[in-house]
């Protein structure tokens, strides 16, 4: 008897999720209900945007779903070495850009302090020190580290293939797309600033581009898609 309990075919791949995950999915989707229901009758903070609320539920949930199923190719580990390179200054760069870091001020103190976000983008972590400003919001770093993983995996298949598999990255729109896409969300976002976190402002077109990014990331050729039992 198989654990599996959905399995169905969708664009020539077989999607499969076991019972456990099934199980688990729920249980993390109303761990998070629980969560905004005590944010918002403990504290202070009004639901203005409750789309809002849901796009960092989502950013997490889906970079939860990455990192759950994600099947990495099989590379020799100096490929390895180079795709994980090229995917943790591909995370630096979405960071800068998207606001998770910048430079701070000449004159910023040092300092850590929390902001009470709605679950999914808080509680953000506020850091000034070392010349750095970051603010660690768990959508916006959960959901670039996704993006780096699944182009890790991009990046190991076509090294692993030789040079018509490298050149067939940057010549493959599903392989290139992502990668201007996920800049682009950041751009849309405006996640630099705390602010624009607080009141949503852009975060719709930028789920939008997120959720895209991922789907053509690992969507492509050769990709694992929950393939395992």
């Amino acid at each position: 008897m198989t654990d599996a309990v959905v399995s169905v075919s969708l664009a020539g791949r077989d999607v499969s999720l076991s019972r456990r995950a099934v199980l688990l999915g729920t249980l993390v989707v109303n761990v998070e209900l629980a969560a905004v229901v005590a944010y918002f009758a403990f504290t202070n903070a009004a639901m203005t945007s409750p789309a809002f609320t849901l796009y960092g539920l989502v950013w997490v949930n889906t970079a939860l779903v990455v990192f759950a199923g994600f099947d990495a190719p099989d590379a020799a580990r100096s490929t390895r070495r180079r795709a994980a390179a090229v995917a943790v200054a591909y995370f630096a760069v979405l960071a800068a850009v998207g606001g998770v870091v910048g430079a701070a001020s000449a004159n910023a103190t040092p300092s850590l302090s929390v902001a009470l976000l709605p679950p999914g983008w808080g509680p953000a972590l506020l850091v000034t020190g070392f010349g750095v400003d970051a603010i660690l919001m768990p959508a916006k770093v959960l959901g670039y580290a996704a993006l780096a993983l699944l182009l890790y995996g991009a990046v190991a298949d076509a090294a692993g293939a030789g040079v018509a598999g490298v050149l067939g990255l940057f010549s493959c729109v599903s392989c290139t797309l992502p990668l201007v896409a996920g800049a682009a969300a950041t751009l849309l976002g405006g996640g630099g600033a705390l602010v624009a976190a607080t009141t949503g402002f852009g975060y719709g077109p930028s789920t939008l581009v997120f959720l895209v990014t991922v789907a053509l990331l690992w969507w492509r050729p050769g990709a694992g898609f929950f393939t395992r039992g």
